[in-house]
């Protein structure tokens, strides 16, 4: 599939990564910006000194253009209608998360992938860090044996502004997505079931619940907890979160900023109340670009290769079932079996 003619849809702060990514390729190129207010396309065309046509309108940009390729870098609400005319126009799509703003938009889209056989990857991009990496290939060899929990703290105080203010579910349906996905990635497990409680602490400058903690079942038999909050003040984690992974021999924890550290059982000294353990830090090997532009490759990759990428909206609609669990859960205030 070369070259790569790619519409940008959705014009704002974030399409600024997709572009310059676009730049390094020589595969590729940008035939044409979208956005609904045009002069914010126009804006973007002379920032990135881009000669090319701007629509307010998807289905006219990719015909005028004869893109065959297009990005959606709009907000979460548009992103059932970007994607599916996309898809129906013959054109793959790239994206950023989440697949929708329902399970429902997000079985629809699914559907219309495999109907079209047109190809949508959804950004995870914290699937790319050379650390988190290292932390699923360590966890993958057994070292601290079968894994019994994983756990996630994330605690942030992001002032955004804008619409993840007034989002009824702004940390679980934005930002969380992020976090469940790696947990996903790191256990190479799918959801079972979910109870979470969603709340909106004092001093918070969201109008929805901006804190939330779940209990998750996956498929392998571990239990995944998340505790979040986007309205942290003071002694924040990373943005990937601060883990720990216990398994039957030992744990391993990553803090989301240093590559991970375990502890392990030393069988060669004698057993006691509280067992010896040897230390460890886990390596990586990794080379790959990381962030958004490690995952971009990864999806030119699939098309060229002729495959589904590692976060193609097959895969991805397992993290929105986490999501949408989650906060089915929360309303209900009972656990969501999927």
């Amino acid at each position: 599939m070369d070259p790569f003619k790619i519409i940008v849809a959705g014009c704002g702060s974030m399409a600024n990564t997709w572009i310059d990514y676009v730049a390094t390729r020589t595969d590729a190129e940008v035939v044409g910006l979208v956005d609904v207010h045009l002069e914010t396309a126009k804006k973007m065309a002379e920032q990135k000194s881009l000669n090319v046509p701007v629509f307010t309108d998807l289905s006219e940009g990719i015909e005028t253009t004869n893109a065959n390729l297009v990005f959606d870098v709009t907000i979460p609400a548009a992103h059932k209608q970007i994607v599916t005319t996309a898809l129906n126009a013959g054109c793959q799509v790239f994206g950023e998360k989440p697949m929708a703003e329902s399970i429902e938009d997000a079985q629809a889209v699914l559907e219309v992938a495999k109907q079209t056989g047109n190809k949508y990857t959804v950004m995870q991009n914290r699937r790319y860090l050379q650390q988190i990496r290292a932390f699923r290939d360590f966890l993958a060899t057994g070292t601290i044996g079968s894994i019994g929990s994983i756990h996630a703290d994330f605690f942030i105080g992001a002032h955004f502004g804008g619409f993840r203010d007034l989002m009824d579910h702004p940390l679980i349906l934005d930002m969380a997505i992020h976090t469940f996905d790696q947990a996903r990635f790191i256990s190479g497990a799918r959801p079972v079931s979910v109870y979470c409680h969603e709340y909106n602490p004092p001093g918070s400058w969201y109008k929805g619940n901006a804190s939330a903690v779940c209990i998750f079942e996956m498929s392998n038999g571990a239990v995944f907890t998340y505790n979040g909050s986007w309205c942290a003040e003071g002694m924040n984690t990373s943005w990937e979160a601060d883990w720990r992974v216990t398994g039957s021999k030992g744990t391993a924890c990553w803090d989301g900023q240093q590559l991970p550290v375990y502890e392990v059982i030393n069988s060669d000294q004698q057993a006691s109340f509280i067992n010896p353990m040897k230390k460890g830090e886990v390596k990586s090997d990794w080379t790959g670009q990381e962030g958004h532009w490690g995952c971009l490759d990864e999806m030119f990759a699939s098309l060229k290769e002729k495959r589904f990428a590692e976060t193609d909206c097959r895969d991805n609609i397992e993290s929105m079932k986490m999501v949408f669990g989650a906060i089915e859960s929360a309303k209900s205030k009972k656990k969501v079996v999927f």
